[in-house]
């Protein structure tokens, strides 16, 4: 008996270690993949706040919560199931839907340059808007998140798709809730922001006061800083994607000449080779991502005044 429990205790502990082990691997794969959709994850955490920009501030938080599940449904119920289905039965054609992610990234990331430079920008449920109300912000925000969170997940997809099915069902699972709890979690922090830098300011004193006022002024740069963030590395992660899709389906050139730079940049700078030879990579596939994208700019105003042409023909 007692030699029967012991072997079982051992049996306990030997799936313990693998269960673990099991866990821990799916957590690194998750931290991996999740670090690919970076430039996807900074533009969705940069974007929401706009859609909560003048409501009451009692309001805010609520709206950022629906937004959130709304969110995880897309990852959940829809993005998760088609992308899972299409690496087992279609994995042919994972490369060119995420080069297709990746040209979207580029665009919009040119567009959002583009906007800057011609001063043409528009909003997302802006103060300059028409007022909404809730369900139709919410409803807004969830379509705009689908799109972003269907990047987030293909991109991720492309770092698991070596691994077995169920470990790359749970560490997609691990990514889409981490993802969403992190950016909707920021996006609360930084809608509130202000709310307890005003309180901060009213009602503190001395130092307090004065660090209340500085959240305050804080708000709209801190939007700003991830805006630009966010359309910088859309179009690196977007450029880079590009690249080594291109190469995966066999025009190799422009991945190699990208490499080729990378490695002359580390060999010709001693110690720093290694974080320069990285920032060259970055710089070289925000490069691609940037041309890339505007020529889709291109293509899709000329599109537009088309389109605008035929209707005012039509009238």
């Amino acid at each position: 008996m007692a030699g029967g429990l012991a072997a079982l205790l051992d049996d306990v502990a030997t799936l313990t270690r693998a269960a673990a082990a099991s866990i821990d691997d799916i957590g690194a794969a998750a931290a991996k993949a999740s670090a690919k959709a970076a430039g996807v994850v900074v533009d969705d955490t940069a974007v929401t706040p706009q859609y909560v920009r003048g409501l009451a501030a009692e309001r805010e938080i609520p709206i950022v919560l629906r937004i959130a599940k709304g969110s995880m449904r897309n990852k959940l119920l829809f993005i998760l199931p088609a992308i899972m289905l299409l690496s087992q039965f279609a994995e042919v054609l994972l490369t060119p839907l995420l080069m297709l992610g990746g040209t979207y990234l580029c665009y919009e990331g040119a567009e959002k340059v583009w906007e800057k430079v011609s001063g043409h920008g528009h909003g997302h449920g802006g103060e300059d808007d028409e007022p909404k109300d809730e369900n139709t912000i919410v409803s807004g925000a969830v379509r705009t998140d689908f799109i972003l969170s269907a990047e987030i997940m293909v991109i991720s997809l492309n770092e698991v798709t070596d691994e077995p099915f169920v470990a790359r069902l749970l560490t997609l699972v691990v990514v889409a809730i981490a993802i969403t709890v992190l950016v909707y979690g920021v996006v609360g922090l930084i809608v509130k922001m202000d709310d307890a830098g005003l309180r901060l300011a009213e009602r503190g004193t001395g130092a307090a006061a004065g660090f209340g006022r500085g959240l305050v002024k804080a708000m709209p740069k801190l939007l700003t800083a991830l805006t630009v963030i966010g359309t910088a590395a859309m179009l690196w992660v977007g450029g880079h994607i590009l690249l080594v899709g291109a190469d995966e389906l066999g025009w190799t050139g422009p991945y190699h000449l990208v490499h080729e730079i990378e490695h002359a940049v580390e060999e010709a700078t001693g110690a720093l080779g290694g974080v320069l030879a990285w920032c060259a990579n970055t710089l070289a596939s925000a490069f691609v991502g940037l041309i890339v994208g505007a020529i889709v700019v291109v293509v899709v105003m000329l599109v537009q005044r088309v389109r605008g042409k035929g209707r005012a023909a039509a009238h």
